[in-house]
């Protein structure tokens, strides 16, 4: 009896000690994140982060055994703080642009989503939503366009000159108007996207610039009901190459990990699953 007591209590003392053994192996991971921009990641009503960035973060958390924590941002200062060592990456919807990388390392890019423009549907802009078509193609990638992918872009200016555009700061979305409508428009910055969307419902600007995804979510909420896009669905050169998490250039190991975990979840379908969940369609990379 004494002997299997004693085997008993060896036995546990051995789980102990591999749990023990596991958490000292764990690697501890600060994530920054906005938490303001849905459906990419934001804080509900109860105050907790959700999203599918943070769905995708602590999947791959979990796959790199690490105990992540979460720190938001304003969007404005994000890079700085990620630089300053406030967190060890950063996961919220981040493009992954040439002039970025001048500053970061970038993941492999996991998610991507188009560039559009919103109005006010009785707008003239907003009836060009539904006419948008034929001969103006609906997609048109920056980094090698086309002829007709041009004229698209020279359509669009036209119909938007002399108005007020509005843009959240520090963006891609900014870039996109200082590059390619510098002096066709008024640009107004706006430090999150739900202040850019409100001004828009509520006719204080005529258009606005965003992700495809937030701009949608927008649109299904009650103060959006009055919103639509329009124009081509925009990407590449400014807008970047896809969203890819961003890290400090020394951190080598901590990208190492992301990586490993983001190939994981791309080959088996577990991003594809996220994206649809909180996207409504598969905007995985």
């Amino acid at each position: 009896m004494e002997d299997f007591v004693r085997k008993i209590f060896l036995s546990v003392l051995a789980v102990f000690a591999l749990l023990i053994a596991s958490n000292a192996n764990a690697k501890s991971i600060k994530i920054g994140t906005e938490g303001a921009y849905p459906p990419w990641n934001n804080l509900n009503a109860a105050g907790e982060l959700e999203g599918a960035e943070i769905d995708f973060g602590n999947e791959a958390c979990k796959r790199m055994n690490a105990e992540c924590e979460w720190v938001t941002q304003d969007w404005d200062g994000i890079l700085p703080a990620l630089l300053n060592g406030k967190y060890d990456i950063i996961i919220a919807g981040m493009s992954i642009t040439e002039e970025r990388k001048k500053k970061v390392n970038f993941t492999n890019g996991y998610m991507t989503d188009g560039i559009r423009f919103a109005a006010l549907k009785d707008s003239n802009l907003g009836s060009m939503g539904s006419n948008w078509s034929g001969s103006q193609t609906k997609k048109v990638n920056l980094s090698n366009p086309t002829g007709k992918e041009l004229a698209a872009i020279a359509q669009l200016n036209t119909a938007l000159e002399g108005k007020i555009v509005g843009a959240q700061g520090a963006t891609t979305h900014q870039n996109y108007v200082e590059k390619y409508m510098q002096g066709a428009v008024e640009m107004r910055l706006y430090q999150t996207m739900d202040d850019l969307h409100l001004d828009l419902a509520a006719g204080r600007i005529d258009a606005a610039i965003g992700d495809v995804g937030s701009l949608l979510d927008f649109m299904a909420t009650e103060e959006g009901q009055g919103v639509t896009m329009f124009g081509p669905n925009l990407s590449g050169d400014v807008l970047g190459e896809g969203v890819g998490g961003a890290v400090r250039k020394e951190d080598t190991d901590i990208l190492e990990m992301w990586n490993k975990a983001i190939a994981e979840m791309s080959a088996d379908g577990t991003t594809a699953k996220i994206t649809k969940k909180w996207f409504g369609r598969d905007v995985s990379l």
